[in-house]
């Protein structure tokens, strides 16, 4: 397989564009970490046992040492923990100075390595599995390394956890090395644990960059992964604001609570926040900003005061729904809340705030499904396709406050 794919070039570098441009779709709504959005910061140390019988051909695998190791745990996709998801284990070893079985230093960098769950037997190492949690998980690098004896791979067990949750004591695997088709190894045991305030961790790993001492990735593998990393390590565009960031004062940040956050995205207007609340609040104006409202059927006298609802229409003439969006709260010139919907699809809660800055001011949209059909879609899979829907919602609410529309 390593050989048939490393005469590929052409097939693994479209591929990784492939992947690149799924990554940078995903930024839209989560523009610090596309995928495993969330994680769980750890420390501890690798003992490596070595291999005097049967090296690997790897220098660092086949030496004996202890090793202090940085680690973040995190679940791919970001589902609910309630449902299977890729498990992954990026760890940040500090290789000892010690001797290597060929007697020359080990690398004292940094080398990172990055596992993810996978079956452990063949064909199922070498496809991700998703998985509830890590008690009967098995992990692998999923591609291999080069080494002086050709390729292998990198693959850990869980051995004992802590009661509770991983944040609560010692999680305990065993090392593992094998040919791509060969019997696993045992070559150590890292021993993980959380702070004292288990918490995330601000580290960025680079699998490509920091390489083990002896190891080397293959061509086909940089060209499948290196135009991911780089797309999900760029930062973030100009409009797009993270997730958990509170909309306006008072509002609560869903980062820090743990429950769902919402895709939101901000633009700045030259327009004073007068004149983009006086298109705001003028509900017969929505269909010419909203996009997806077609026309408006009617508007409470009393919008946009709390409980009064504007009545709409969604889609493209003759297929049209007709529903309602209702004032949820508000503080007049300066944030609405309101509860949209649409059925058969369903009900999304949206926020506008606006924030006066300098002659103009940043206007922000946070938005997110609550009950119905379009609340089972994946959030990785949603938040871009709303994300992309406001950044085009703002522009044309920009130009109407510019051309003087609202009461």
């Amino acid at each position: 397989m390593t050989q048939h794919l490393s005469d590929a070039p052409a097939a693994t570098g479209a591929a990784g564009q492939a992947f690149a441009s799924l990554f940078r779709l995903l930024k839209l709504a989560r523009p610090d970490r596309p995928i495993h959005p969330r994680g769980l910061g750890l420390t501890g140390e690798l003992t490596r046992t070595g291999n005097p019988d049967a090296p690997s051909g790897i220098d660092w695998l086949d030496s004996t040492g202890t090793d202090p190791v940085e680690a973040r745990y995190s679940r791919s996709l970001g589902l609910p923990e309630t449902l299977p998801d890729i498990l992954g284990l990026a760890l940040r070893v500090t290789p000892s100075t010690a001797g290597t079985s060929s007697g020359t230093p080990a690398n004292p960098g940094a080398a990172d390595v990055l596992f993810a769950s996978t079956g452990w037997q063949l064909p199922g190492r070498f496809l991700l599995q998703p998985r509830l949690d890590v008690a009967g998980a098995t992990m692998t690098t999923l591609m291999p390394y080069r080494g002086r004896k050709g390729p292998l791979l990198l693959g850990l067990r869980t051995r004992s956890l802590p009661p509770g949750s991983l944040a609560s004591g010692d999680w305990v695997l065993g090392l593992y090395w094998a040919t791509p088709a060969g019997p696993w190894q045992e070559c150590g045991e890292l021993r993980l644990r959380a702070g004292t305030e288990a918490s995330d961790t601000a580290l960025r790993f680079d699998p490509l960059g920091n390489q083990p001492p002896g190891a080397q990735a293959y061509g086909w593998t940089r060209r499948l992964r290196k135009p991911s990393y780089r797309a999900a390590q760029r930062p973030a565009p100009p409009a797009v604001v993270h997730p958990g960031v509170p909309a306006h004062p008072g509002q609560e940040s869903t980062t820090a609570t743990g429950r769902n956050t919402m895709s939101t995205v901000s633009q700045q207007f030259n327009s004073p926040p007068a004149d983009v609340w006086r298109v705001i609040a003028d509900g017969w104006l929505y269909s010419g900003w909203v996009v997806g409202a077609s026309r408006i059927r009617d508007v409470d006298a009393e919008w946009p005061q709390v409980g009064a609802r504007l009545h709409h229409s969604v889609g493209a003439w003759p297929l049209v729904i007709d529903d309602s969006t209702k004032v949820t709260a508000v503080q007049p010139g300066r944030s609405l809340e309101l509860v949209a919907r649409g059925w058969p699809m369903g009900e999304a809660k949206v926020d506008i705030t606006l924030e006066e800055l300098g002659d103009g001011c940043k206007v922000t949209i946070a938005e997110d499904a609550i009950r119905g059909p379009g609340k089972l879609v994946p959030k990785f899979l949603r938040d871009p396709l709303i994300s992309a829907r406001n950044r085009e919602t703002l522009r044309r609410l920009e130009l109407m406050a510019v051309g003087g529309a609202g009461k």
